[in-house]
């Protein structure tokens, strides 16, 4: 205990994993909690006693069992392992720490998901700027970006880390910009330094600089980045060859989606229960890699026009020839997770097994490169002719390893006959003492007349001879009694002690050498650590772009025209999850959008609740969004003019934890959206406005819709919203254009149509839809009779209304002067050119009030 707890308090933030024999135990509150996540028996150790401490374990060879379950549950875990063969020594065994495994540091299979990453983030918050690294140690993907805490919040929405390390005096600061929503770890400040980071990273890269990885002006992320690498030597990862390049995010490279819009569009995460995303819909991958860089496109789109058309191009060649994608994306199905079989070769931690996989993945580019040479695509040539096979590697691992190389070296059998002379010697010996055995039963049974003589062995005394009570007296004198059982005796003899111990050493050299043949092979397997990784991008992209055809084949996807004007002008569009949702047999009902800068700026979509308006919108994002990240999109046809920020404030939501209303979140993201704007933005507002009073609402809504027509930039918006008053906006803003989701009305019920026609919607038919949802008939006829009566008192409210306004038409002319002269200056100093329509409803009320006082 007195060991235990010296190494605990090394690691006092960690569940300690303590080795005794063939057990992993925990003690005290590690033992309290890993039985709680674990489900085992608490048990005490001492007890009654002062040193009476709680106590929960479990075998050994069950670690990749249970492990998992502990990361998973946010725990670091500590393994301390046995470091001498207790045989070896009369005093306490060696223990220490050989591994730290935490929720961003893992390469064990059950804690990693295959077709995610498993981020390790670190953000340093700097004078200026916020600088933020992220690292899958599983992968060897290094990352790095620095800027506003909104581009921040965003990356780490995109990435989602499993765990963050911050510094330890910006804890405060860290949650008011980002929340306590993720797995933090604090360190000292003192990591957070400059001069620190670049002696880290560049030892780390043997590089005398950072300036080849296009990454020395981030500052802010360097130190990040350099805190990764710290936090990797403190949880005992040295050998981490695989992370051979730190890469730039290069923020200009990529349409800006906030956090909201990612969201609120559900690219690859929802709120809602059993919610399917864009990610579940597109997603056709086959490996593992592709999978991970998927979700990476989809959360980056690009901006850069030949880039976009580049991918299309390829995704045009599969889709027009069948039997090519068929062919690529058999291959591509054959291929491991290269990227996670390169990490373990790394770490030393890759098994006979996976090095046969990696030889198969390898053998399977074969015929990937031969069908892209014969492809016909220029670029699809060219990502063939970067692939490597890496013969010599498939070569070596063939002739090295058996076909059915186990799980683990320990298990034997891994290395080839005819690689070493003195393993086959060995071998041969081993698998011979089965016959020899047999031999020496069957002789001493004839020699001593014993028939049921049997040899058989232990741990404890080897090889044995064990004979029945029953014929005890024609044992001979040599032999010598080890052991009086109730029905039998066990011996030894000279000669079955020394052939024990050869077959015994052999098979102890066996399985020395297998393991010394095999650390050699991964050794120098290491050297193709950067082919391999470069294999499985190319790989990934290739697995990507077939996906993307194979959708565009199942779902009639088209290829969109990607412009670089201002235009966006879809035919026939659909929303790509909602399509797939729908029962089988019910068609979509497609809609056409045309947005520009000229003339239809801004679309007023207008109509009841459940008709389709915020479908509309999501479904023009992204089919805009799928554009840009190179796939082919659920339309007609489709002409997209570059996108470079995608805005959405959809649906409503609280964030009570933060103090804050459905209507203060909503106000909060659509500031940030009216902020960011560029001419190049593409804008959807759903409801604008309904948090707070009819009235409030009206005026926000409205002056949000001019803002966005009078910006500079010109944004092309999509904006829903049930106020109809909103509809009169077209008659003063010439880019406005009114439309709305058409509904069938009839006697008792309501049919939507779901299509967007032109012209403003008069109803909102919200009575309708809470007859549908199961309102109670009582509840649903009372709102029908106050409906009728607000109408009505509405109505009155308009013509008494205008009986005002005539009266005060009529004596305005008999005004005398000094009013008539301040009414007069009033008017003469409004600046018209700045006056908003909200705030020239404000002046005409002030006017009406001064007239009301004078009659």
């Amino acid at each position: 205990m007195k060991q235990y707890n010296e190494i605990k308090n090394k690691y006092p933030d960690a569940c300690l994993l303590f080795r005794v024999g063939d057990f992993y135990e925990t003690f005290g509150e590690d033992a309290i909690r890993a039985s709680g996540i674990l489900g085992i028996v608490l048990t005490k150790r001492g007890a009654g006693s002062e040193t009476e401490t709680a106590l929960a374990g479990f075998p050994h060879h069950s670690l990749n069992t249970y492990l998992p379950k502990l990361v998973k549950a946010g725990l670091r875990v500590a393994i301390c392992d046995q470091l001498e063969d207790p045989k070896m020594t009369k005093t306490i065994v060696k223990r220490g720490v050989t591994e730290l495994v935490t929720p961003g540091v893992s390469f064990n299979d059950e804690v990693l998901q295959a077709r995610s990453n498993n981020f390790l983030a670190a953000v340093h918050i700097g004078k200026k700027l916020i600088g933020i690294s992220f690292l899958d140690v599983s992968t060897g993907e290094f990352l790095s970006a620095q800027g506003s805490a909104e581009y921040i919040d965003k990356l780490l929405q995109n990435f989602s880390p499993s765990e963050v390390l911050v510094n330890k005096g910006c804890k405060s600061d860290f949650q008011q910009h980002f929340g306590t929503r993720y797995h933090t770890f604090f360190l000292e400040d003192w990591i957070f330094k400059p001069d620190y980071a670049n002696e880290v990273l560049t030892n780390h890269f043997k590089t005398n600089s950072l300036k080849g990885f296009g990454v020395d002006d981030l500052a802010d992320g360097i130190i990040a980045a350099g805190a990764i690498l710290y936090y990797l030597s403190e949880t005992r990862h040295d050998r981490m060859q695989h992370i051979s390049a730190l890469q730039r995010i290069a923020e200009d490279r990529y349409v800006w989606m906030d956090r909201f819009t990612v969201r609120n569009l559900e690219l690859y995460f929802s709120l809602n229960q059993n919610a399917v995303t864009l990610l579940d819909v597109v997603d056709k991958t086959l490996s593992p890699m592709g999978a991970r860089l998927l979700r990476r496109w989809i959360a980056l789109p690009l901006k850069d026009i030949d880039s976009i058309r580049e991918r299309h191009d390829i995704v045009s060649v599969f889709t027009s020839d069948k039997s090519l994608l068929s062919g690529f994306r058999s291959g591509l199905s054959a291929i491991g997770d290269l990227e996670r079989l390169v990490a373990k070769i790394a770490t030393g931690k890759v098994s006979p097994r996976e090095m046969i996989t990696l030889r198969n993945s390898l053998e399977a580019i074969v015929p990937l490169q031969q069908s892209a040479s014969k492809s016909g695509d220029k670029a699809l040539q060219e990502m063939g002719a970067k692939l490597d096979p890496c013969d010599l590697l498939r070569e070596k691992i063939s002739a090295t390893l058996n076909e059915e190389a186990p799980v683990a070296i320990s298990k034997g059998n891994a290395i080839a006959k005819g690689v070493h002379a003195t393993l086959d010697e060995l071998r041969d010996i081993s698998a011979s003492g089965k016959g020899f055995l047999d031999r020496i039963e069957k002789e001493e049974s004839a020699r001593t007349g014993i028939s049921s003589l049997k040899i058989s062995f232990n741990n404890v005394f080897g090889y044995f001879i064990e004979v029945r009570n029953a014929h005890k007296d024609k044992v001979p004198a040599e032999w010598i009694r080890k052991q009086t059982l109730v029905n039998a005796e066990r011996y030894i003899t000279e000669e079955l002690k020394e052939y024990e111990q050869k077959i015994l050493g052999a098979e102890e050299k066996i399985q020395q050498l297998e393991q010394q043949l095999f650390e050699e092979l991964v050794s120098w397997t290491a050297g193709y650590i950067q082919k391999v990784q470069h294999n499985a991008n190319l790989i990934a992209q290739l697995d990507c772009l077939c996906g993307f055809a194979q959708l565009a084949l199942d779902n009639k996807y088209v290829r969109p025209q990607v412009t670089d004007s201002f235009v966006i002008d879809i035919k026939s569009g659909r929303h790509p999850v909602i399509e797939k949702q729908l029962p089988v047999g019910t068609p979509y009902v497609a809609n056409d959008v045309y947005l520009d800068t000229q003339s239809q700026q801004i679309i007023m979509i207008t109509g009841p609740n459940m008709s389709g308006k915020s479908a509309i919108l999501r479904q023009t994002a992204l089919i805009t969004l799928l554009a840009q990240t190179g796939s082919f999109v659920p339309a007609k046809e489709a002409s997209i003019g570059i996108v470079d920020a995608i805005f959405t404030r959809v649906g409503s939501s609280d964030n009570i934890s933060m103090g804050e209303s459905t209507f203060m979140v909503e106000m909060n993201e659509t500031s940030s959206i009216l902020n960011n704007l560029s001419h190049r933005s593409l804008v959807l507002l759903d409801e604008i406005g309904r948090g707070t009073s009819t009235y409030d609402g009206i005026s926000i809504a409205w002056a949000i819709a001019e803002f966005l027509h009078e910006h500079p930039g010109k944004p092309k918006t999509l904006f829903a919203t049930h106020y109809h008053e909103l509809n009169e906006m077209t008659d003063i803003l010439p880019r406005i254009r009114n439309y709305n989701v058409s509904v069938k009305e009839m006697k008792d019920t309501v049919l939507f149509l779901r299509k967007l026609v032109e012209g403003g919607s008069e109803h909102s038919f919200g009575i309708h839809v809470a007859k549908m949802a199961g309102m109670p008939q009582t509840v649903v006829a009372k709102a029908q009779k106050m409906l009728k009566r607000l109408e009505r008192d509405h109505s009155a409210d308009a013509l008494q209304g205008n009986l005002v306004a005539e009266e005060l038409q009529l004596s305005f002319f008999n005004l005398d002067d000094p009013l008539l002269e301040e009414i007069r200056e009033d008017i003469s100093s409004i600046d018209m050119d700045k006056l908003t329509p909200i705030e020239a409803l404000m002046k005409l009320n002030e006017l009406q009030k001064m007239l009301t006082r004078k009659k």
